[in-house]
């Protein structure tokens, strides 16, 4: 799409700044849910075509392997930051077998198998943007196909535009692991649980470390549950019971250590990636978190926990409310609870001279 100047010649007119006529123009929704980004790519060509055919597990690798420079150019500095995350909006092939829409979620270092916070978003933009044919009030199900599986989510709908709490069911979440004894050198011996929530965490307390998830340096929670991170994916081998490609060790939740049963908040962070800081309590760690207390017989099914950002304050909600198996393991279908927002929308062109154009990870 080549840049439309006016007819004046001094370029008042001119719809795009001067960019590269055989480069990308990307167009985004931009929204934040509890405080973490998500910058919606509504169309991406070259995965469309790639779509056709391919499960959204393989159309991941493809877009990893041939559309990563988008991924760069919109993540990363100078368009995005250290703590940017978006999601590819997938229609037809990949996102058959029912859904509304499929999606390949993004973040600085890579691609993930699920994103909660990601889905509430991508559920208010489905009704708001047409995707969904003859949506119902008060309230509409959007059925989204994520690389880790199917997930719905429910979003409050008055026949004009959507609205929140929005809401999801996950996919089956289990406990992987529970008190497993790790050693992160420098740091000694720690105990953490390893639960799936359509990608898998470690989980601890922060105490163990010798820090407080409330008060502690942000920079020192993320370099101490980087090191955990590290120290499972080295001492723990990870089993998915439908893919392998699911099988890693996403992040490192620190949490204040109240996993019992409270009508309280309990507060934690979420480091994943390559160091990446989710602003939010994290919809997949608040699943996999309840599935671990479901497993510990901590909570029960329909009892609602509410959880905490560490980084933000913002809150989400979480319960178990369907037991289930999935392959050797008890698993639960959970329910989470969280508001996204939207912040605007943009337009992105690239200038092929630019040495910097697609992007640099600083952090």
């Amino acid at each position: 799409m080549a840049a439309q100047g006016g007819g004046d010649g001094g370029g008042a007119g001119r719809a795009l700044p001067p960019h590269s006529p055989s480069g990308a123009v990307l167009q985004t929704v931009e929204m934040h849910t509890g405080g973490e980004p998500l910058r919606i790519i509504p169309r991406l060509e070259a995965a469309e075509r790639a779509a056709a055919g391919l499960s959204l597990l393989s159309l991941r690798r493809e877009v990893a392997a041939t559309q990563d420079h988008v991924r760069r150019a919109l993540m990363h500095e100078p368009r995005g930051h250290a703590g940017m995350y978006g999601a590819v909006v997938v229609r037809g092939g990949a996102a058959a077998e029912g859904a509304h829409l499929a999606a390949v979620f993004l973040h600085c270092a890579g691609y993930s198998a699920m994103c909660g916070h990601a889905v509430m978003a991508l559920g208010r933009f489905a009704l708001d943007y047409g995707l969904v044919p003859a949506p119902t009030r008060p309230e509409t199900a959007v059925r989204l196909r994520c690389p880790c599986g199917p997930v719905t989510a429910f979003v409050p709908w008055d026949g004009h535009r959507s609205g929140n709490p929005v809401r999801f069911h996950s996919v089956p979440a289990f406990a992987a692991a529970t008190d497993l004894a790790i050693d992160v050198p420098g740091r000694g011996k720690v105990v953490v649980d390893i639960g799936y929530g359509g990608t898998f965490y470690a989980f601890l307390s922060a105490e163990q470390l010798g820090l407080d998830v409330c008060s502690s340096k942000t920079r020192d929670l993320v370099s101490a549950a980087s090191a955990v991170t590290e120290a499972v994916k080295k001492q723990f081998k990870l089993h998915h019971p439908e893919s392998e490609d699911l099988a890693f060790l996403y992040g490192t939740i620190l949490t204040d250590g109240k996993d019992a049963f409270s009508e309280e908040p309990t507060t934690n962070i979420c480091v994943f990636a390559d160091e990446q800081v989710d602003r939010s309590p994290t919809g997949s760690g608040v699943t996999a978190r309840i599935a671990l207390q479901y497993h510990k017989g901590l909570i029960q099914l329909d009892q609602t926990r509410t959880f905490r950002s560490s980084t933000t304050g913002s809150l989400f909600t979480g319960k178990a409310v369907k037991a289930t198996k999935f392959g050797n393991y008890n698993a639960v279908i959970v329910e989470v609870s969280g508001e996204a927002f939207y912040t605007g929308t943009a337009t992105f062109t690239v200038e092929e001279e630019d040495p910097l154009k697609h992007g640099f990870f600083f952090k």
